[in-house]
């Protein structure tokens, strides 16, 4: 794919010199990357294999980087000490949206018992996808996000204290070509280097809000489209403050605005074949037992993960009436005004929940906790 990189070809670019800079890059407790930058040389020579170590209280802190009490995982009495970040190689790929750089999410490990670190989101999300792997499925998935495109810089942004900032688009622009023309100077650029950094692009529109934009991704296997997730957000935030403009993922950054979502579409797969399908009548869908089941059992387990599809205070304010969030758990076919929306048919049928915000913790891997419940 276009973008991902091998080692050979790493080392190609670095004796060309079109790659000078390797991030090395974990997804924190927030969904923030996290990591450090290396010399490419040098990460080409050894950190490859060796990897490099980052402090552990990082799946630790508040929002602000300040160290909370209160965690058994790394604490003041334990002295914060470190854990290894070992990169997926499989995730090596230009970060287009960057001047000669790559990037390479890595999986924590434990540096006393070599074995993962079980609170890292990676971890959990490789955790999940193997039971899923053991009952014979496997999953795919695709995240929607949706976010508001400021005309003023993060800098300024902060020193105005985030309030009476000025949206790129001045009323309601749904789908609207015209308002989206006049901010394809950043949607162009970002669908542009996401696909040159292995991100495919489907489309971009324009949303409800003032200033309101969402650009989608191709669906992948889940473990997969939850790195793309993640990148997608970095591209976009770093694209934004190189152009002096800013965006925000927040799920209600202002009362009277729409909030932003993070729809998540999910289905499992058996032997090639969407598992989904099927001949069933479930209400107005055709479908299988396992389409039925995995329904029933997300619907059931709403309120389990809830802090992670609104982990912020922030995050709660978005489900209002009428506001296109849902408020309520109940499910129908291609109806937006449901928590599930069922779409698709046969081999595209899926579940797409449309309660999480775009500061959900990289919920997918949440999800499929309750396969096992749900399929009994």
């Amino acid at each position: 794919m276009k973008g991902l990189l091998t080692l050979q070809e790493l080392q190609e670019n670095i004796a060309h010199e079109t790659i000078e800079t390797v991030i090395l890059a974990f997804t924190d407790h927030y969904g923030r990357l996290m990591g450090k930058r290396f010399d490419a040389e040098f990460f080409a020579e050894q950190a490859t294999t060796a990897g490099t170590h980052g402090c552990d209280y990082l799946l630790t802190t508040d929002m602000e980087m300040e160290p909370v009490p209160g965690y058994k995982f790394a604490n003041w009495e334990l002295g914060y000490g470190d854990f290894h970040l070992v990169p997926d190689l499989s995730t090596l790929r230009i970060a287009d949206w960057l001047d000669k750089t790559a990037v390479v999410l890595c999986d924590l490990v434990d540096d006393k018992t070599h074995g993962p670190v079980a609170e890292a989101p990676r971890s959990i999300l490789r955790r999940q996808l193997e039971q899923v792997n053991a009952q014979g499925f496997s999953s795919m998935a695709a995240s929607e996000l949706e976010y508001y495109v400021f005309e003023n810089s993060y800098r300024q942004a902060f020193e105005q204290h985030y309030h009476d900032l000025q949206p790129v688009g001045w009323y309601l622009e749904d789908y609207h070509i015209l308002q989206g023309t006049r901010t394809e100077f950043f949607t162009a650029a970002a669908r542009r280097h996401l696909r040159n950094s292995g991100i495919p692009v489907e489309n971009s529109k324009g949303e409800w809000g003032l200033g309101q934009h969402e650009l989608n991704v191709r669906y992948a296997e889940t473990l997969d489209m939850a790195d793309r997730h993640v990148l997608y957000k970095q591209c976009l935030k770093e694209l934004a403050d190189s152009m002096d403009i800013s965006v925000t993922f927040m799920a209600k950054f202002a009362s009277d605005r729409a909030g932003s979502s993070c729809h998540i579409h999910l289905s499992l797969w058996q032997d090639g074949k969407n598992a989904f399908a099927g001949e069933k009548s479930v209400g107005p869908v055709q479908g299988s037992d396992i389409f039925r089941w995995f329904l029933g059992g997300w619907i059931a387990h709403v309120p389990d993960v809830m802090p992670f599809y609104a982990p912020t205070v922030n995050s709660y304010k978005r489900y209002a009436d009428a506001s296109w969030a849902p408020t309520r758990l109940a499910w129908s076919y291609d109806n937006r005004t449901a928590g599930f929306r069922v779409v698709g048919k046969g081999e595209s049928l899926r579940i797409e929940c449309r309660i999480p915000a775009p500061t959900a913790i990289r919920i997918s891997h949440l999800l499929l906790r309750w396969l096992r419940d749900s399929m009994g």
